[in-house]
């Protein structure tokens, strides 16, 4: 199936800096929540990330990573997700986030 630039151009995938990560322990799946500052336009949302595989929570704060932003809220178990971050899965299919390879003002656009 092919898109054109105008579908495209409908998903609003921002970078963002995590500023807070926690556990989430109530989770199906093992995951982390996550606060990402999405710069002063949109602010700082929260999302829900099966990360676990790959990232300690200690080691998420400060990284920048890239995030849909304009999907509707989803409440996941007492949590409500905001944003999908985004990554790709790596030879065992665990979630490797987007690396920015260079520091990006938060809530920099994506084209």
């Amino acid at each position: 199936m092919t898109i054109d630039f105008e579908d495209f151009h409908k998903v609003d995938i921002r970078v963002g800096t995590i500023i807070d990560a926690q556990e989430f322990p109530e989770a199906r799946r093992p995951a982390i929540k996550l606060w990402v500052d999405l710069g002063e336009e949109i602010g700082v949302k929260k999302t829900s990330a099966q990360i676990t595989q790959n990232y300690k929570i200690e080691e998420l704060a400060g990284r920048q990573v890239a995030a849909v932003v304009n999907f509707p809220p989803k409440q996941i178990g007492k949590f409500m997700s905001e944003i999908l971050v985004l990554g790709f899965p790596d030879e065992d299919d665990n979630v490797t986030l987007i690396a920015i390879d260079k520091k990006i003002p938060n809530g920099g656009r994506m084209y």
